[in-house]
């Protein structure tokens, strides 16, 4: 289960969020062959925090945190886990889902709660 962004995904958000909302951080890695890797790890575990090749990234918790709970009063976010795939949308109260608003379903969460980023960004409902 894919429990934080990958590194293309990282790349993407650090353009919409702010970098502080990342709780972890993609820095690369060298071997003794000058061959390098990039490896996530905590935030506050880096020790180099601050080079320029780090990438801030985003657990599933930080990109949860993130989407916004409400939109207006009358939009709520909802979220359904089932065993194929992670649904997040906004349901109108009283009215059910509001098509103006974005639905996403993924296999992976990090992957919805991206998307659901992406797109609330362009509709500027940050």
């Amino acid at each position: 289960m894919k429990s934080y962004t990958d590194l293309e995904q990282s790349r993407k958000l650090t353009e919409i969020l702010p970098l502080e909302s990342a709780d972890m951080v993609y820095q690369s890695i060298e071997d003794e062959y000058g061959d390098g890797e990039w490896e996530s790890i905590p935030k506050n575990h880096s020790l180099n925090i601050g080079y320029d090749n780090d990438v801030p990234c985003w657990s599933l918790a930080a990109l949860l945190n993130i989407i916004p709970k409400r939109i207006n009063e009358y939009n709520v976010l909802r979220i359904d886990i089932s065993t194929n795939d992670f649904a997040i949308w906004y349901d109108e109260i009283g009215c059910g889902v509001n098509n103006n608003l974005p639905d996403v379903t993924r296999e992976s969460a990090v992957d919805a709660c991206v998307i659901m980023i992406e797109k609330l960004h362009e509709l500027n409902l940050l």
